[in-house]
Order: structure tokens, then sequence, then C-alpha cells
């Protein structure tokens, strides 16, 4: 299984063309992977972004020449149907193959809600994102399909434009259920680290839903997002960061909240300073968390900087992280 290093494309802070510069810039330094959140709304309001993920990854594509795109991630849902979110990937897969990937997940009210959508439950959410991979892995083999599930529906459907190379399909969990789900149906699974060791026992699920397929843990691609925030000057740093003071709220994935304005107002009582765990003011500092979430078990990291400089942490995190990191690890 090799190792890769992946910076995060923040749709949600960056508009779509100046992503593009921050890619080609992380391509040149020799990232492996770019990963792109797919949202309607942000998770803020105060300088929020919202650039459409999949056109993004075709203009990406377009820029770049070897590194690998996808989202992280896409939620199958009423605002898009899994034989669409097919069609999309299986188009990207033809004009970049082997270069792309499919993040999929259970997703946030704030995404469907203001498109006057319901929010289900969990247990339906989970249920849609399992027929999601079944009707995906059905239209991706390009014969015609029928298929009547709870909550989808294809009458011989059938895609006429398939990837050329395999589209390996991520499985993003936040919870046990949805990692045991990888385990047992993705190509991949996904995490978020938020400095607790909550990720550590995401593993542990998706390493039973592996067992439980007869699948090699060791075997399939375990992806972890980290937010950081990087400078030499430690409240400037922080500062760059405040505006995530909302994922670290219990349960956030879960709530119905679809107003980013909500978002920015939940974040205010939140302390910043509980983001210091994600504040670096010096390089070797990054490296060490990088190895610490390799060594509980991930074989691909993907770093989500929140920096005040981003050319400047891309350029640093490259010339001094990137070399010693793919050298230590090559061999995982």
């Amino acid at each position: 299984m090799n190792f890769g290093l992946g910076y995060r494309a923040v749709e949600e802070k960056w508009q779509p063309s100046r992503l593009l510069d921050f890619t080609l810039m992380a391509e040149k330094q020799g990232f492996d992977f770019v990963c792109t959140s797919d949202h309607f709304h942000p998770w803020f309001h105060e300088g929020g972004c919202a650039g459409h993920a999949w056109v993004w990854i075709g203009a990406a594509g377009a820029k770049t020449e070897t590194i690998r795109l996808g989202t992280g991630v896409t939620t199958p849902s009423s605002r898009y149907h899994p034989a669409i979110i097919a069609q999309a990937f299986a188009t990207l897969g033809e004009m970049f193959p082997g270069r792309i990937f499919l993040g999929l997940g259970t997703g946030e009210a704030m995404n469907e809600v203001p498109l006057g959508l319901e929010w289900p439950i969990f247990t339906d959410r989970a249920e849609r994102l399992r027929e999601t991979i079944k009707i995906i892995k059905l239209l991706w083999k390009g014969d015609f399909v029928t298929y009547n599930g709870k909550y989808f529906t294809l009458r011989d459907a059938r895609l006429y434009t398939l990837p050329l190379k395999s589209v390996p399909m991520y499985v993003a969990a936040s919870g046990p259920t949805v990692a045991k789900m990888a385990g047992l149906y993705g190509d991949g699974f996904m995490t978020l680290y938020t400095g607790s060791d909550a990720h550590r026992r995401l593993l542990v699920s998706f390493r039973e839903g592996a067992k439980e397929a007869e699948r090699r843990y060791e075997e399939i691609p375990r992806m972890i997002e980290t937010k950081i925030s990087y400078d030499e000057e430690y409240e400037k740093a922080l500062q760059s960061l405040s505006r995530w003071r909302s994922g670290l709220i219990p349960n956030i994935f879960s709530k119905q909240i679809h107003d980013p304005r909500e978002l920015d107002r939940l974040g205010d009582t939140v302390d910043i300073e509980k983001l210091s765990d994600l504040v670096f003011t010096d390089m070797d500092s990054v490296i060490k968390l990088v190895e610490g979430l390799v060594d509980d078990g991930f074989n691909e990291v993907e770093v989500g900087s929140s920096s005040p400089n981003e050319e400047k942490f891309i350029e640093q995190f490259g010339r001094k992280a990137l070399p010693y990191l793919k050298e230590k690890y090559a061999e995982l």
C-alpha cells in the first residue's frame, strides 16, 4: 500500500480560481493528491465561498498533469441522485484516467435544506449511502440497470461514458456505523482529525467491516484530513484558524443547521484556544502531527491548511516536510 500526502482545496475559504493556483503549487511541490469539499453552503458566513466541486475538479484536472483529484465529500441525497454522481465521476475518469477518486458521506443539512429539501435522520442517510455505492458500481459496469431501492430508482439506465480506469470510492465517516460500512463496501476510508482519539476508534469499526467482508484491511486506503494553521507568529496562525471553531461543537455534523450565519454564532461560543493543538509555528511540529496519524494507522494524510499565508505554507511544507515524509514512509 502506497503512502500519500494530500492538500485540501478548501472551497469554503477560497474562490475556485485561487484554489487552482494553490493546486498547481501543490503539484509542483510534490503533493500526491488534492481533495476538495463538495458543499452548497460553506462552514462559515463571514468570508465564506462555495464553488461547485465537480466543475472545479474538471478545471483542476485540465490544468494539472499527475496529481490525483477527488471530493471530500459528495453526499447522495435529493440534491444528487446516485446516477448523476456516477455520470459526473465517470466523465472525470474518462478525461483524467487514474487521477480521480470519489469521496462519499452522509452529509450535512446546510447543503440540502437551503434547496427546500428535507434533512433525513441518520439511519435514512446511511441507507441512502449504501444504495448509492451499489448503484454507482452497477452503472460503472456499463450495462443497463434497473434498480428499485427504498430511496432510489433506476429504469433501464446506462452510462454511455465510462471511466478509462477505476475511480476509487472512499466512504467518509465520523461515527462507527459508516466507518464499518467503509470496510464493507468502500474502496477507501476517509475521516477527520479533530484533536481527539475518535479517529482511532473509527479505524476499529472500519477493520470490523473489512473483516466481515473478508477483505484485507491493510490493502484498503485509509485517508485522514487534519486542519492546521502554520505561521511563525502563533496569534496570527490562531486567528486564521478561528473560523473553524464551529467544527468543535459536539455532533455538529448531525445538527440540522443550514444557515452559515448560525454556524458563525455557534462558533463564537467556542474558546478559540481549543484550536491550539492545530496551530503550528514550525514545520517540524507539522511533520510530527503527520507522523502521529500514520502511526495511528492511516496511509494517506490530507493537510487542510488555514494558514495566514497559503503560498508560504505550501512552499515550506513542500520543501521541508514532503521529502522527509515520503522517504520515511516509502515502504509503507
